[in-house]
Order: C-alpha cells, then structure tokens, then sequence
C-alpha cells in the first residue's frame, strides 16, 4: 500500500470512529430528554389528542383506509403509489391519504390503538 493509500485509510477510519462516538452522543442526550418526566407527560398529551383527532376524522376518511387495505391485500401498486409520501411508517404509522393532502388536512391513518391524526412529518423528510 502507499503512502498516499495508508494515509487515506487512516482518515477513513478516524471519520468513521467520530461519526460512531457522535452518534453514541446523541442516543444518550436524547435518551436523556425523553426519560425527563415533563417530556413524558407532553408525549402522552400529544398522543391523547391525536387520538381524539383520529376518531374525529374517522366517518370522513375512513375510506382511505379501506383503500389502502384492499391495496395491500391485492398487490395494487398503482393504489399504494399515490399515497403519503412522508416516511411515517418509520414511526410506528401509515398515513393513508392520497400526496398533498397536507394543505387541507392532518395526517390521518389507523394503528393497532385505533385511528389517529398527527400534523408534522418524520424529522428526516425532505
């Protein structure tokens, strides 16, 4: 290997290693923030009233939802192309309503605790 090889392979490694020690970082600061018994007592807020929200909306999009369910069970891809694009799922939810509906209404999909409507997206949509 060259001198040029060894050197770059060194920074490689170096880079790497911070990355890892700034993600250990961050898991034990935001572990931190969410075991913080305020913290706590605003997520379950924040659950309940999508809930509320959830059951609300329900007679109105309900229908969403029956259309994502036959989707999924027949393999329609063309049905599921045009849903939410946000990266929901990653968070535990679906959101079954058509791209762009976030100009009219929240978010909106079911979970196995029922339905739910949450404004907002994953932290790392574009």
């Amino acid at each position: 290997m060259t001198t040029d090889g060894k050197a770059e392979e060194i920074r490689t490694t170096v880079a790497e290693r911070a990355r890892q020690r700034a993600w250990r970082e961050a898991e034990k600061a935001i572990s931190a923030v969410l075991a913080d018994p305020e913290a706590q007592r605003l997520r379950a807020l924040i659950e309940q009233e999508e809930a509320a929200a959830g059951r609300d909306l329900r007679d109105e999009l309900q229908a969403f939802q029956d259309r994502y369910d036959h989707a999924v069970r027949t393999g329609d891809v063309a049905a599921l192309a045009v849903l939410c694009p946000g990266k929901h799922a990653r968070w535990g939810r679906i959101c079954v309503l058509t791209t762009g509906h976030q100009d009219e209404l929240p978010h909106w999909g079911t979970t196995p605790d029922g339905p739910v409507a949450w404004i907002g997206s994953a932290p790392d949509d574009d």
